[in-house]
């Protein structure tokens, strides 16, 4: 053993090897890094331990690695990929079940491991802001719902920062899905994965979380019953605009988005209005007025896209939602999680300002009659008494004034690390192109509740109609506004962690938002980057209207702002396959290559855009 080894390094050596030990795999490699103990096959990665140790803390971490070496030894994620549910929501609870699955073998084995765990356990939820938590909306089901299996499968308490919150749901999921949590219960102790998923499988469908198959919803069953509508599913070709009134309650949508006439899908709803429509490439009006774009196109089961009510929706600057005393702990949280991609990312990020000042240099015109004096070319009249002298000038390079909008993914499945690392090559990315003279937006979007709000509620109330449109109350949030400077608003992206915030996610009237927004800078350029985790996920909408209602929405309005629209749009994927939606478009695997990919797209943007030729040197 090293003497010169720190009590740090010592620490992680031991760490590693009771790693290895308890996973009973003494060939796994163990590495240290992030902020959540991570497992890959056989490589676990765990969060590095603080500089200084005390007992919580050090039960802390050993919770951390106990945690990772139980999924190394009992866990098959080829086989979890399989059986797991479709949509995200069942997917999430089921990884939670799973995680708890794995953490009860080994909790119910060793009383130590118990303790570790439920210390990195609480530690967790802590850092959550459970325990300032007081509205039940204000964490996911799936939260609850794992720890309510957890206190079933070790006989553990659920920890005092949750027990508040886990008080307020365990009625009803008691009532709900209790005999599914027993079951799930007696067969943790038997080891067998496929046993254990098909429980969780069904506890998920006792929920309501489980894959949708695209019908309607089942509390429409009370129209079961009543005769069927001939005229139930109208012609949209020969449909009135007063019908679509109608139709939507009296309730007509704000028109607040760019109208870029005909769609390439030929399914969207066209306004056929000869005196709307846009002749000719509408990139050589953008600076005039823009024409508008209908929000409303065709869903999934033919009707046209719409929000049941909008009275709900909220658009909030990131300050609203928080105490200035709340952000900065958030932001400092952020900054902590994530210093060694901090570094990474403003490399990247360093990189991509010297390639944009590289665009706006300068030019020289040499050998002209009138201008600068070229001190450089006097020579030539010493030797020469008669040669003229020879004169420059500044000549700038042509780089149209700019506005770049990145709009975030804030649904629950970004939580944890993608979030952290969106939230921080944002920040970066903002820092960096402010100092380049070109304007940056962040923006984000979510929804308020999970599984409807209060429009949902109103729709209940109403006697649930059939084909309602969305049903779930929107929230857009305002990071940094184009025209604020990033010093007064770093502190508003520590929002991201805040606990609660991310939900469910509708894009297509986020695109819409951000489109908006855009289309009312002055700036000459206009460029929207979208960065997502996933496709549309707002189950109740879904249910109501069709499994492709959402996505068939998103579809349409990216479609209208590629080919009519003014604003160079691209996207990038975190593990989802966006190139299926966007033209331009890139996926990535692993979050950590966001900064990256983020940078070289946009440098990739400006590059296009300064492909003239630069004026070239006269020689003498």
């Amino acid at each position: 053993m090293d003497h010169q080894e720190s009590p740090s390094e010592r620490f992680k050596r031991v760490i590693a090897s009771a790693t290895r030990a308890i996973a009973a795999e003494p060939d796994a490699e163990v590495k240290f890094g992030g902020d959540q103990p991570v497992v890959a096959g056989n490589e676990a990665r765990l969060p590095l331990p603080p500089r200084r140790l005390d007992k919580k803390k050090v039960s802390v971490s050993r919770g951390q690695a106990d945690s990772a070496a139980l999924r190394l030894a009992h866990h098959d994620q080829a086989l979890h990929m399989q059986l797991q549910p479709e949509n995200p929501e069942g997917r999430a609870l089921f990884q939670l079940l799973e995680d708890m699955r794995c953490e009860a073998l080994g909790s119910n084995a060793l009383k130590g491991i118990g303790d570790n765990l439920d210390a990195a356990l609480d530690r967790r939820l802590e850092e959550k802001g459970y325990k300032r938590m007081e509205d039940r909306q204000d964490v996911p089901v799936q939260d609850i719902v794992s720890l309510l299996a957890r206190e079933r499968m070790t006989g553990r308490a659920v920890p005092k920062s949750a027990e508040k919150l886990v008080d307020l749901w365990r009625e009803e999921i008691e009532n709900t899905a209790g005999e599914a949590l027993d079951a799930l219960a007696e067969h943790a102790a038997h080891g067998d994965q496929t046993a254990f998923s098909d429980l969780a499988r069904s506890l998920i469908e006792a929920l309501d979380l489980g894959d949708k198959t695209g019908e309607e919803d089942t509390d429409q069953k009370d129209d079961e019953d009543a005769p069927p509508d001939e005229n139930e599913q109208p012609d949209m070709d020969a449909q009135s605009e007063d019908d679509q009134d109608t139709e939507n309650g009296g309730e007509q949508p704000e028109d607040q988005t760019p109208d870029f006439g005909e769609a390439n899908d030929g399914d969207a709803e066209i306004n056929d209005d000869p005196q709307q429509l846009d002749e000719g490439d509408p990139r050589d009006d953008a600076g005039d007025e823009a024409p508008i774009l209908r929000r409303e196109t065709l869903g999934d089961s033919g009707e046209v896209y719409r929000a049941y009510t909008t009275e709900f929706d909220q658009v909030a600057h990131a300050h609203e939602l928080c105490a200035p005393e709340e952000l900065a702990r958030l932001r400092n949280q952020l900054d902590g999680q994530l210093e060694t991609l901090h570094a990474v990312v403003a490399r990247l990020a360093n990189r991509l300002h010297r390639r944009l000042l590289a665009q706006q240099n300068r030019a020289w015109q040499f050998d002209l009659d009138e201008g600068v004096l070229d001190a450089a070319r006097l020579s030539r009249v010493v030797t020469d008494p008669f040669q003229p002298l020879s004169f420059k000038q500044e000549q700038e390079q042509e780089f149209r004034d700019t506005t770049v909008t990145l709009l975030l993914d804030n649904s629950g499945s970004m939580r944890g690390r993608p979030i952290s690392v969106a939230a921080i090559c944002a920040d970066i990315l903002a820092r960096t192109l402010e100092r380049c003279a070109v304007k940056t937006e962040v923006l984000g979007f979510t929804t308020m509740a999970w599984k409807g709000g209060k429009s949902r509620e109103k729709w209940v109330a109403d006697g649930r109609p059939k084909h309602p449109g969305r049903l779930n109350d929107l929230r857009h949030i305002i990071y940094k506004s184009a025209s604020a400077p990033w010093r007064r608003t770093r502190d508003n992206l520590g929002l991201m962690l805040k606990e609660g915030l991310l939900k469910e996610n509708i894009d297509g009237e986020a695109l819409l938002w951000a489109h908006d927004r855009l289309m009312a800078r002055p700036e000459q350029r206009r460029i929207l980057m979208v960065i997502s985790d996933g496709a549309p996920v707002d189950d109740t909408t879904s249910s109501a209207n069709g499994g492709s209602y959402l996505e068939r929405h998103l579809r349409e309005v990216i479609a209208q702002i590629e080919n009519r629209s003014p604003i160079e749009l691209l996207a990038i994927g975190i593990g989802h396959d966006v190139t299926r939606f966007y033209r331009r478009a890139i996926t990535i695997s692993d979050v950590d290559q966001l900064g990256g990919a983020m940078t070289e797209q946009l440098a990739a943007l400006f590059e296009d855009e300064s492909r003239a030729p630069r004026p070239r040197r006269k020689r003498a």
